[in-house]
């Protein structure tokens, strides 16, 4: 490249104009074509995925077949979610059985306590009367 300069009638700005207005020309163009290629784009996107779901449905076999799969997936789901009802009661019943088993056991402990102080109270009760009563 050669550099260029300024000649009396003036051609060099010229030819810097021109390449600042081919260069406009190019972005402009670009822009165009992304305005219209993004909806065009999305246009020929969302019409596979339609022709995908549709698909399975076409004819009687696919739509039999398809039919078929959705009733295994959802028998499938049935089960686990039953699975997950079982185990949670279990687990429920299970910790409802432990909280009563200690909640007696430490009733048990309580009583034990209260008859052993209430028979020594007693006891002792009777020795300071006899104590005090002459025979």
């Amino acid at each position: 490249m050669a550099t260029q300069s300024k000649s009396a009638n003036g051609t060099a700005p010229k030819a810097t104009e021109a390449k600042g207005t081919a260069a406009e020309r190019n972005q402009a163009r670009s822009v165009a074509e992304t305005a219209v290629d993004l909806p065009v784009g999305t246009v020929l996107t969302v019409a596979e995925r339609v022709s995908e779901l549709v698909e399975p449905f076409r004819g009687r076999a696919g739509t039999e077949k398809q039919l078929k799969s959705y009733r295994v997936q959802l028998q499938r789901r049935v089960k686990r979610a039953e699975r997950r009802g079982a185990t949670a009661r279990r687990r429920a019943t299970n910790e409802a059985r432990k909280t009563r088993s200690r909640f007696e056991r430490e009733a048990r402990k309580r009583q034990r306590t209260v008859e052993t102080t209430l028979k020594r109270n007693r006891n002792e009760l009777e020795q300071r009367v006899r104590n005090l009563l002459p025979v």
